[in-house]
């Protein structure tokens, strides 16, 4: 099997997390190691790579692929730099801090042959994967509206200065935002227009950490809300149609079990507790039901195989930069219409 020589730019936590654990157990990449500026950590978790001293040497070696999860601020920079070396890339959200740097590193990719993918892990989320099936299956009939919530009870700043202060790439809407828009595009495409409300809810918070965007679609409604301030949560998705209706709450294991140091794996990995099913009370041939439903596995290894069919086989990639550049105008158009008090068109 061909291998994708990898490496990442930096190995804090998305580093530690979300890229090396499945890169290392997915036989068709080889973790080369990570670029590390101060501590020097990956080589603790994988003696046999390499801890680069800085971006230029990483870029010199033998690599296929590289991992750009850095700050977001930074990601255009650095992606670009990738690019124009011959290397392909996956980029974390937020892709960029605009639409216009999210083209332009679309339009390089496509101009060298090269492939670009956004990380959008949270398409490979049980409880997402399980809204989408519900979706698809029809049993709600026409959708008259959908919310989703990324919500969290944590009012303390972040210890993280680039999280926390002044940058084109801080705050709420440019950190789970990304998530909740990526998904909706997913699910429903682009809206015809946006209207954005953003809030700086937490004492001395130098950044968003409040939105409520509305995606305007022809016949339904969309809204995506994230709050620090939500101790006892909404579901995570709540959908309504014509037919019926389906909450399910935030249940996906990932990232905790990541964060325990739990390895990866294909068969039990990603399994949310029965707990935590969603509730559909529809009607279906004329009966009403009214029933929890299980959920689906998560899988984050499912976007690797993705990226590895893209380099390999030419495929499409599994998040693409159009995807990423779709996010980032409604991010823009969320500020504007936040700062206009009006409705954007796209």
């Amino acid at each position: 099997m061909q291998k994708i020589r990898t490496a990442l730019l930096s190995y804090g936590m998305s580093g530690k997390v979300f890229h090396a654990p499945f890169l290392n157990i997915h036989e068709g990449f080889e973790l080369l190691g990570s670029w590390e500026r101060s501590k020097k950590l990956i080589q603790e978790d994988y003696p046999a790579v390499k801890s680069y001293s800085s971006i230029e040497d990483l870029l010199a070696d033998d690599v296929d692929l590289v991992i750009v999860n850095t700050p977001v601020g930074t990601h255009y920079e650095y992606a670009k730099k990738v690019l124009l070396s011959g290397k392909h890339a996956v980029v974390e959200k937020a892709f960029t801090t605009t639409v216009a740097e999210a083209q332009e590193l679309a339009t390089i990719a496509k101009e060298k042959g090269l492939k670009l993918a956004v990380f959008q892990n949270r398409r490979w989320d049980s409880d997402f994967k399980t809204v989408q099936k519900v979706i698809s299956d029809g049993v709600l009939g026409d959708l008259v509206e959908a919310e989703f919530h990324f919500d969290r009870y944590n009012p303390s700043l972040s210890p993280k200065a680039h999280k926390e202060t002044i940058n084109d790439g801080a705050g709420i809407l440019k950190d789970l935002g990304p998530h909740l828009i990526d998904q909706a595009v997913c699910l429903f495409g682009s809206p015809k227009s946006v209207f954005g409300d953003i809030r700086f809810t937490r004492a001395n918070t130098l950044v968003d950490d409040w939105i409520d965007l509305l995606l305007i679609y022809e016949n339904f409604r969309v809204r995506l809300k994230a709050s620090f301030f939500v101790r006892e949560a909404n579901p995570a998705y709540v959908l309504q149609g014509k037919k019926g209706s389906f909450l399910k709450p935030r249940g996906d294991v990932q990232e905790d079990d990541l964060k325990l140091g739990k390895k990866p794996n294909l068969e039990s990995w990603g399994t949310e507790s029965e707990t935590l099913q969603g509730l559909l009370h529809t009607e279906i041939d004329g009966k009403q039901i009214r029933e929890k439903i299980p959920t689906l596995q998560g899988n984050y290894f499912s976007f690797f195989d993705g990226v590895y069919d893209a380099i390999v086989k030419d495929k499409k990639e599994p998040v693409t930069a159009q995807d990423g550049v779709k996010v980032m105008q409604i991010i823009e158009a969320a500020i504007a219409s936040h700062t206009q008090q009006k409705v954007i068109n796209l």
